[in-house]
């Protein structure tokens, strides 16, 4: 056997980034920037006023001391009067502070009332700021040429916002990872259909491609598939057009096993030392137009594809997107006790039955500070019924003793 870190290096190996797309600003949601983006405009764009109150200079301020009005600059305004020895300008949040002015005083300061009022003829301050007091001035948060948003940044509302702030109307964003799922079995019958002998409903390919589309791929093919090897054949041709191909079942040593049977010599099939998950398998096919594409076979039962979703698919699909070792880099860090961005420490709250020799990987809830399995029966690969319940993975080492010992979670809700 294999362990996880060594095996989830071979995978993210099987990468390489996207080609990048230009996307709306607005758009693009889960992608990840191609380039670096510096900043087009200065942020703020102008010296412009913290307060609703008055442009002032500082140097006419003293308390009690009233100050001639020469005009209104709201926010959007197209120009301001000039601020001259003993006057001033109303101004609103955000509007631009009109030359000669170098302070705002807030209208709470003054003897006018908040809110919508005439434009006084004069105004008494009563409570004296210092020079700059309420300025935002140019550039205080980003200067012109200041790279704002880095190449491998995942795209989002809040990256959305620096863009559109900084200059962008459009953004260069890796295109993300068309992935083609295949779930294997002669016992497989869509969901809803009255079930016969020894049949049960597809759920591993609806959840596999749940899961990537959480993890940021686009799902271009999503089928059950007999154990028929001609079958699976034609299946996988199909399915080649994909970056990514991602089966479930059929990759142990049984006597049907048809992703073996039809793809051996072209992929590897290990056992990984985990549990559930151990057997595993992945490399690269030929599609019809001579591209090289990333396999990934998992397991049949439904928490073992889970399981390995989560340890092996996200971290690919996330180095095809353009963060090729980050996540890979973090899964080998956690052994020298650095976590997984994504992870807590938390205590066993409720243990499970274990293995002896084999890191657990066990779907949790969060419990009054700390954890317990999602089913009674902990780690059992045929659960899925209770996935769903599950806030997080747990990483249970082989040795762990018992409830109160510190695991780390990795968050998957």
């Amino acid at each position: 056997m294999i362990s996880v870190e060594d095996y989830l290096a071979r995978v993210v190996a099987l990468a390489h980034p996207l080609p990048a797309e230009e996307v709306a600003v607005g758009g693009g949601s889960g992608q990840v920037l191609a380039e670096d983006l510096p900043a087009r405009f200065a942020v703020p764009p102008f010296d412009n006023s913290a307060m609703d109150g008055f442009a002032v200079r500082a140097a006419d301020l003293a308390e009690g001391v009233r100050l001639s009005v020469v005009g209104d600059v709201p926010a959007g305004a197209a120009s301001a009067p000039t601020v001259g020895a003993g006057e001033c300008v109303r101004i609103m949040t955000g509007a631009p502070m009109p030359e000669g002015a170098d302070s705002v005083v807030p209208v709470e300061q003054t003897d006018q009332p908040m809110g919508d009022a005439p434009l006084p003829a004069e105004v008494e301050v009563r409570e004296v700021v210092a020079e700059g007091r309420h300025v935002r001035r140019r550039g205080e948060d980003v200067a012109v040429g200041d790279v704002v948003l880095a190449a491998g940044t995942r795209w989002g509302p809040e990256t959305t916002g620096a863009a559109s702030s900084i200059g962008y109307a459009t953004v260069p964003l890796r295109r993300r990872p068309r992935v083609a799922v295949l779930a294997t079995g002669d016992e497989l019958v869509a969901p809803g259909t009255e079930l016969g002998f020894g049949q049960i409903p597809d759920s591993n390919s609806y959840l596999l491609a749940g899961l990537v589309q959480r993890f940021g791929g686009e799902v271009s093919l999503r089928r059950a598939v007999g154990d028929d090897p001609e079958e699976f054949r034609a299946a996988l041709d199909e399915a080649l057009a994909a970056d990514v191909v991602v089966t479930t079942g059929g990759v142990s040593v049984g006597a049907f096993e048809v992703v073996r049977q039809v793809t051996e010599g072209d992929i590897d099939f290990v056992k990984v030392n985990m549990q559930p998950g151990k057997p595993q398998a992945s490399g690269k096919l030929r599609a019809p137009d001579g591209r090289d594409v990333a396999f990934l076979g998992l397991p049949g039962n439904p928490v073992s594809a889970w399981v390995s979703a989560w340890m092996f698919l996200r971290p690919l699909l996330a180095a095809f997107a353009g963060v090729p070792s980050d996540l890979a880099r973090n899964e080998r860090d956690r052994i020298e006790g650095r976590l997984h961005p994504d992870s807590i420490l938390l205590p066993v709250g409720q243990t499970w039955r274990k293995s002896s020799n084999r890191r657990q990987y066990i779907p949790v809830r969060l419990i009054d500070g700390g954890i317990a399995p999602s089913h009674a029966l902990g780690s059992g690969s045929h659960l899925i019924a209770s996935l769903h319940l599950a806030d997080g993975l747990a990483v249970v080492p082989a040795e762990l003793d018992g409830p109160g010992e510190t695991v780390e979670v990795l968050l998957t809700r």
